[in-house]
């Protein structure tokens, strides 16, 4: 019997490997971390940059909902990201799960 929740190494195997970030991948998140870090709305958040594919991915939790259209519109402006998956989202608020 499996546990309500599995643990990150049964998450993993279901889920199968990770794909390998490219180097432009690994150069757009420092980019956009970069970025991130020295705009005075973004610089004391709690945002988290991975990219996939060219497709920057942002996740955590910002202080208003402003600061979160302002961090997706930071990364779209970093040449050479294609598409920009913004789940920023305020303290408190759940994701609904349906």
């Amino acid at each position: 019997m499996l546990p309500p929740w599995p643990d990150d190494s049964l998450y993993r195997y279901l889920q199968g490997p990770e794909p390998e970030p490219t180097s432009d991948d690994a150069r757009l998140a420092a980019l956009v971390a970069q970025r991130l870090a020295i705009d005075w709305t973004t610089r004391h958040q709690h945002i988290e940059v991975a990219v996939q594919n060219r497709v920057v991915i942002l996740t955590g939790t910002v202080t208003r909902p402003e600061v979160r259209q302002v961090a997706g519109d930071l990364a779209w402006d970093v040449p050479g990201v294609h598409d920009v998956c913004n789940t920023l989202r305020p303290p408190g608020r759940r994701r609904h799960r349906g």
